[in-house]
């Protein structure tokens, strides 16, 4: 893209594969700022939106949360700073990501045993459906008391 030439929100769209609608929730947010405006009260982008947008698309591909994004936004203003507020939100980033791994884990332990326990019968003895079915909690097992 040229220093001079504009982009309007489609081409923007287009050019880094992001909805128009999640451009203006960006803007609304103060992730992108805002454009200039045409006469016709059109939105006008430029270089530094692109590529802007490029770095929260990325961010946000690697699972950053839009506040953790707007972090690292501002940390990247600071050119001249230490990265060690950047590594140490990347550390904390790392450990969620970590944490959700072991729950997949987990979760695919829990369907791996579930369908090995299913013999292929009929659904009335399917261990996966038996497995899903909510047990009736302890409250609905009592009977109701007689009102006195």
């Amino acid at each position: 893209m040229d220093q001079g030439s504009e982009l309007s929100i489609g081409r923007l769209a287009s050019a880094t594969g992001t909805k128009v609608e999640t451009i203006r929730y960006y803007e609304r947010i103060g992730l992108m700022p805002a454009p200039r405006r045409s006469a016709g009260n059109y939105r006008c982008y430029q270089a530094v939106h692109l590529d802007r947008l490029a770095f929260i698309r990325r961010a946000r591909e690697l699972g950053f949360s839009t506040a953790e994004v707007k972090e690292l936004l501002g940390l990247a203003e600071r050119r001249d700073n230490s990265c060690a507020d950047v590594d140490r939100l990347v550390e904390r980033h790392i450990e969620i990501i970590e944490e959700k791994i072991a729950a997949l884990k987990r979760l695919r332990d829990e369907l791996q045993s579930t369908l090995s326990a299913c013999k292929g019968g009929r659904i009335a003895e399917c261990r996966v459906i038996q497995a899903l079915t909510p047990r009736p909690s302890r409250r609905a097992r009592r009977p109701a008391r007689a009102l006195a």
